[in-house]
């Protein structure tokens, strides 16, 4: 049997790549036909919906472990179903992620939550490199090629980037809640950051953007980290969590349920679209003056003239 999960595959059982939630899904499948039972009367047993038993059977879902327990129950095969979901659960959890750009490129819509940095969709070329050359500072080519990977997904906020499968360009429409920290943590270059403040405040007019801060008046919450929730053409909705240097995706609806409730409630403590431009606008204005100050009194420095350290 063949099965797969929408995005990657789940491998193929008796092919070369021993997938274990191909083996989980094929096992339930196996066991239903060695019982003789269809679907609708496995789902009057377990209590489960068909179509929902179906996906599982597929691979295209993989489930709660309660669902495992219950077909373990059926059957009557012990604890092998639920060892089998776990050994699946923590493949999916370990599995390379390499980024969301592909998953967004088939999106309808993108929610983003970022803690403490600009998101890459909202980046200018100049904040991406100092961004990643403080973490990276011999990047080279590496840094130049990241930089321009990183704005290329960003055609996807207006159009620039086609749908693939489409004859034209679809914008995707794009809500970003950004803390207060994204906007006090400013860049190290003046210029750097003026430029990115400006290109936040254009963004936040596209008709397809709505950017909302959080101000640090809202309080704590449970999103710890930054998070992208993607909508895809096709009806489903997947999560990109980032931590440090790791990005992890989540499939499973069980999994993804709860971090959308999270964001939707964060988003119930943030500014509205409106409150939040004139929060950008004011720190761009404010940005602007102590560059000023800072750039004479440097010039003043240059001149050997004194320096009033009042103003």
């Amino acid at each position: 049997m063949s099965a797969g999960n929408g995005l990657n595959g789940v491998g193929n059982p008796d092919g070369p790549w021993l997938s274990a939630r191909a083996v989980y899904a094929s096992e339930l499948a196996s066991r239903r036909e060695l019982s003789g039972m269809s679907l609708v009367q496995l789902a009057a047993l377990c209590r489960y919906e068909q179509s929902y038993l179906h996906r599982l059977e597929r691979g295209q879902r993989l489930g709660t472990v309660e669902a495992a327990g219950a077909l373990d129950r059926v059957y009557k095969t012990g604890t092998l179903l639920v060892k089998l979901w776990h050994l699946a659960k923590r493949e999916t959890q370990e599995r390379p992620f390499l980024g969301p750009a592909a998953l967004e490129a088939t999106a309808s819509s993108i929610q983003e939550y970022a803690p403490s940095a600009v998101p890459y969709l909202l980046q200018t070329p100049r904040y991406a490199e100092e961004q990643l050359r403080a973490g990276r500072p011999q990047g080279g080519n590496t840094v130049t090629d990241e930089v321009a990977a990183r704005i290329a997904r960003q055609g996807i906020l207006t159009g620039t980037t086609a749908t693939p499968g489409t004859t034209g360009a679809a914008p995707v429409h794009y809500r970003g809640l950004l803390d207060e920290a994204v906007i006090r943590r400013e860049a190290r270059d003046p210029g750097t950051w003026t430029g990115q403040l400006e290109h936040l405040i254009e963004t936040a007019l596209l008709p397809g953007v709505s950017l909302h801060l959080v101000p640090f008046g809202a309080g704590p919450h449970h999103l710890r980290g930054a998070l992208e929730l993607i909508y895809l053409r096709d009806g489903r909705t997947l999560a990109c969590t980032q931590s440090g240097w790791s990005c992890h995706l989540v499939e499973e609806p069980e999994d993804v349920e709860p971090l959308r409730l999270a964001y939707d409630l964060l988003r119930d403590t943030a500014l509205t679209p409106a409150e939040s431009l004139a929060l950008l606008r004011a720190a761009h204005e404010d940005h602007g003056r102590r560059a000023g100050r800072a750039g004479r009194k440097t010039a003043a420095r240059g001149a050997g003239e004194p320096v009033d350290s009042r103003t």
